[in-house]
């Protein structure tokens, strides 16, 4: 069974320690271990959410405020090799998810690996924009932007 509930610090250390290779990866391009780019993500996030699929910790994602000048926020989601089987699921909790953060950001903005194949199909899949490759601290990075659709 895949739950959502409010993401509490008592959920990092589960998740960071059978962190996805890829995730620990990208945590460390921006300097980070597992445990502290949850902690701060936790930390800093204007709102985040862990994944439990049968009770336990598999995912945790949020956003953080990058700019309330220009409404910009910082989507992020790390996960364990568990968590990333639930394909479907991932599908549409992300949609669901997205869609509410963009109603608080009229952009979201992030990086993910080059790499990462599966998660830039999955971010594609939720209307995110993929740039091209960029150099970030000599690692291959592709920059992940959502605009907010106007009002009519």
């Amino acid at each position: 069974m895949i739950e959502v509930v409010p993401a509490k610090p008592s959920h990092v250390n589960t998740i960071a320690n059978r962190m996805r290779s890829i995730d620990r990866y990208e945590c460390g391009v921006f300097g980070h271990s597992p445990k502290s780019a949850l902690r701060q993500g936790l930390m800093s996030a204007a709102m985040a959410f862990t994944v439990l699929i049968d009770g336990r910790p598999e995912a945790m994602f949020g956003v953080t405020t990058i700019s309330l000048f220009d409404s910009t926020g910082r989507p992020w989601l790390l996960m364990t090799d568990e968590g990333g089987k639930s394909r479907r699921a991932l599908v549409r909790l992300g949609r669901l998810y997205t869609e509410g953060m963009q109603r608080h950001y009229s952009l979201l903005h992030n990086w993910v690996s080059a790499e990462n194949d599966v998660t830039i199909r999955w971010l594609a899949r939720l209307g995110y924009a993929i740039g091209g490759v960029e150099m970030i601290r000599e690692h291959p990075m592709r920059a992940f932007i959502r605009c907010a659709t106007p009002s009519r």
